[in-house]
């Protein structure tokens, strides 16, 4: 039978040293010159007092194993239980499969829901690009003449442009910080060149609204990651040219923070707390309709990696001041 062999296989370290005390103790007998009635007697007695403990006990672990063989079916069927632990071994290992079935639960939710918060943003992020392409695609269908009008025409392809380099340069930083890939360098660097990087990719976002800007230089070195740094102060002036249809945006320094401050529709109270969360678009970025929620959200996300914070101050109507603390 199976479970005769599976449990001579599982103890026969113990079976080999009861047989080598019962050949022991038959060896000291006969040494000493027992008489070989007691002694075949003796060793009579021990070998079927050895055969019944072996036996009943094999009984037992045929019933573990039974248990266990049920135990598996019930996991691939998805009804869990785990038989009743015979000692405080088995009980540890039960709370260790326990722990991790649990951890592995844990690690197929996050999956599903990375995989979920993925397929939003790219199906929001799919119709956010058809806007531009399709703008871009009514614009060059137009027959104009006149050096101005073609001249007008350009700018607005430009512009079109521009907004789909937009969305792809997130959704290429929103993919590496989702898949973990760290290539963060952390160097000394002039606050005032990343700035102006940021400024020269805006500056004719600036002229199209024409919005004043007003650029205090900062004289201000900085441990961070220049890379990922643009990417924040380039998303810091996008909200602020995005919600302000006129007026000024200001670059300075505050008390060690980088602020980047504007004149627009600001934010309403209840929104300000949840302007970094994921997909939060709050009621401008409703009304706008062309939020994604995914701005904002990258930057605290990036700002974090780097061990810098941001903090935002705003009043509905009255404008909005981002600052960064380095």
């Amino acid at each position: 039978m199976w479970w005769i062999e599976a449990y001579i296989r599982r103890h026969r370290l113990g079976l080999a040293l009861f047989m080598a005390f019962v050949a022991i103790f038959t060896l000291v007998m006969y040494l000493y010159q027992l008489p070989l009635e007691a002694l075949g007697y003796a060793a009579g007695l021990c070998s079927i007092l050895g055969i019944i403990v072996c036996f009943t006990d094999s009984l037992r672990y045929r019933k573990k194993m039974e248990e266990l063989a049920w135990q598996m079916e019930a996991v691939r069927n998805g009804v869990e239980r785990f038989p009743q632990p015979a000692d405080e071994q088995e009980r540890i290992y039960q709370e260790l499969l326990e722990v991790s079935r649990q951890e592995r639960q844990e690690q197929v939710a996050n999956l599903l829901k990375e995989k979920k918060d993925v397929t939003d943003y790219f199906t929001l992020w799919t119709h956010q690009i058809k806007t531009p392409m399709a703008a871009m695609g009514l614009l060059l269908q137009q027959e104009v003449s006149g050096e101005e009008a073609h001249y007008n025409q350009k700018r607005q392809v430009k512009n079109e442009l521009f907004r789909i380099e937009q969305y792809v340069d997130m959704v290429l930083q929103y993919l590496r910080l989702m898949d973990g890939i760290n290539d963060f360098v952390l160097r000394e660097y002039e606050l005032d060149s990343i700035i102006r990087q940021a400024l020269r990719k805006y500056a004719p976002m600036f002229i199209r609204k024409n919005l004043v800007l007003s650029y205090e230089s900062t004289e201000t070195k900085v441990a961070t990651d220049e890379k990922w740094m643009v990417f924040v102060v380039e998303q810091l002036l996008s909200n602020a040219i995005k919600y302000t249809s006129s007026g000024k945006i200001k670059i300075y320094m505050e008390k060690g923070c980088l602020v980047v401050e504007d004149s627009g529709i600001g934010i309403l109270p209840e929104d300000l707390p949840r302007i970094f969360d994921k997909g939060y678009t709050g009621y401008n970025g409703r009304s706008d309709k062309k939020a994604s929620g995914i701005g904002l959200y990258l930057v605290k996300e990036i700002l974090g990696r780097l061990g810098h914070k941001i903090y935002a101050e705003s009043e509905s109507g009255k404008g909005t001041r981002m600052k960064v603390l380095f």
